[in-house]
């Protein structure tokens, strides 16, 4: 009769998984929680400690590190020095093993954890039948997620477990032991780091081996481009305040250059409503914002955002810091606008049945409800791949508190103008640099992204303003390398500028500012966004 051995923590489909093994033949062994789910569902099952002749002890840490159970598991039965050695011992072969672990990462996830409840939860008997399956796969089917149960008993109906399939099983248990042994490497990391007696090496908030885990969310039909190939992963560790947690209401599947778009939107809409209680609108193209408004009313500011840069907005992300209303749903309906997604906190009845009946583009919009779009977020490292290596870094959160910020010219900003200053400097934060925003009135009016030289960004955007700049305000992401750029913005009518300062040519701009007549301030943070 084949065997099954079966350890779970998660037992969803587990009886009727283990009623079809029954059905189709095997004996179940099982240890504690597991044995008793299975015998309360009117499961024949044998304990283990039946196999072992050794009871559970110490609180269930010790049950299945014997060499019944690990024989069973890791005995070759082709290779006659296996066999021997199992007959001699009275050892029987499992031929499936059904493992997952105790739940470490949802328990340190949970606030309020201690250390002790933590360590409880690291399974230890758990990844050694698992990882002892996965090794001895030529022989052993290791299962370890509900998800598997169905190919697994299709397999067994259908005359047995290729080895192609055991092997695709082995490596998915594999993939968990590993992510489970980094996540509490992490766990304890932190842990020392946090620790009263932690030295200055020991708190570093980046650790010396880094070991990142991701879940594979989808496959994407291309990456950047048609012959790339793309998929999205997320964090296990995720929360509700991300983009892995937006709901698509609608249209076809997200790309990867979508993915990115909508990020982007999501922090930029999130940083210009953790300062205004105003609806705001963000109009994102190639990861940059293109339009940018806050306004008395969705509409308004959608309008506005809109307006910044209509040519440039054709075929945009949005990002929207209230629900969309009817009223912006008949404004984004009308002739020559176009959109690839939208991302919303809610989507009103009225709007959600208007975009999806009534555009052109009605079929492909995504629709992307997240209700936590202006929620702060958990803090977390930034990480980007760089060849042979990866940059880890604190996320650019946050600006430099604005009643921190020093006047350095002669004029001080009229309230209008600082009113401007504080939004075109969020909104600069999340252009790529060289960065330069010009903002008239809660919107921008131009924006100069990712050029080499600063001063060609301000020429970009003042041509994108086509002198709706008159009277407006400018952003720098990093200081003024030389006046030039000071100048350029003078002559497009600007009034006051923002930048970190801390050039050596500072007093050059500060300058050339007291003669244009024109306010400058230095908010001594620099954000630079390559």
């Amino acid at each position: 009769m084949p065997r099954a051995l079966l350890s779970v923590s998660d037992k969803t489909g587990l009886a009727s998984f283990a009623k079809s093994l029954v059905d189709l033949g095997f004996e179940l062994v099982s240890t504690g929680g597991t044995r008793r789910h299975l015998e309360e569902s009117g499961l024949p099952v044998i304990d283990v400690a039946g196999v072992t002749g050794f009871p559970e002890m110490m609180d269930g840490r010790v049950k299945t590190l014997h060499p019944l159970v690990h024989g069973g598991i890791l005995g070759r039965p082709d290779l006659a020095s296996d066999a021997a050695a199992m007959k001699q011992h009275g050892i029987l072969p499992f031929q499936i093993v059904i493992c997952n672990l105790y739940p470490f990462e949802q328990t340190v996830a949970k606030p309020g954890v201690s250390a002790d409840e933590a360590i409880e939860q690291i399974d230890v008997g758990g990844p050694s039948m698992v990882r002892a399956a996965a090794k001895n796969h030529a022989h052993v089917a290791i299962v370890t997620d509900p998800s598997q149960y169905d190919e697994v008993l299709e397999a067994i109906r259908s005359g047995g477990l290729d080895e192609g399939l055991r092997r695709r099983l082995a490596a998915s248990a594999f993939a968990l032991t590993a992510r489970y042994d980094a996540a509490i490497a992490d766990y304890m990391a932190k842990l020392v780091a946090s620790s009263s007696e932690a030295s200055d090496a020991q708190s570093n908030p980046f650790p010396s081996q880094l070991a990142l885990r991701f879940s594979k969310r989808s496959d994407l039909r291309y990456g950047e481009n048609p012959h790339q190939a793309a998929a999205f992963y997320v964090d296990p560790k995720t929360d509700d305040t991300t983009l892995a947690a937006a709901e698509q209401l609608h249209g076809k599947e997200l790309s990867y250059n979508n993915l990115l778009d909508l990020d982007a939107a999501l922090r930029l809409v999130r940083d210009l409503a953790t300062h205004s209680n105003a609806p705001a609108v963000a109009v994102l193209k190639h990861n940059n914002p293109c339009g940018c408004a806050v306004g008395v009313s969705v509409a308004d500011a959608f309008e506005k955002a809109w307006s910044g840069d209509p040519v440039s907005a054709f075929g945009s992300i949005l990002g929207f810091s209230h629900p969309l209303d009817v009223a912006t749903a008949e404004a984004l309906c009308q002739p020559n606008r176009f959109v690839e997604a939208i991302l919303a906190p809610e989507f009103d009845a009225d709007a959600l049945k208007l975009l999806t009946t009534k555009p052109s583009w009605r079929a492909n919009v995504r629709l992307m409800r997240l209700p936590s779009i202006t929620s702060p977020t958990v803090r977390s490292l930034d990480y980007r791949k760089v060849s042979g290596g990866m940059l880890v870094q604190d996320l650019d959160e946050g600006t430099a508190a604005f009643e921190t910020w020093q006047t350095v010219t002669r004029r001080q900003p009229t309230a209008q103008e600082f009113a401007d200053l504080r939004f075109a400097w969020l909104v600069c934060k999340h252009v790529k640099s060289n960065a330069i925003v010009f903002v008239k009135d809660g919107m921008t009016t131009g924006v100069g992204a990712g050029q080499m030289s600063r001063v060609d960004s301000s020429l970009i955007a003042s041509r994108k303003s086509e002198g709706r700049c008159v009277g407006g305000v400018c952003a720098s992401d990093a200081f003024f390398p030389f006046r030039d750029g000071v100048d350029h913005a003078a002559a497009a009518g600007i009034k006051a500028i923002v930048q970190p300062g801390g050039s050596k040519r500072d007093d050059e701009s500060i300058a050339a500012c007291d003669e244009h007549g024109i306010a400058m301030l230095f908010t001594g943070r620099r954000h630079f966004r390559h």
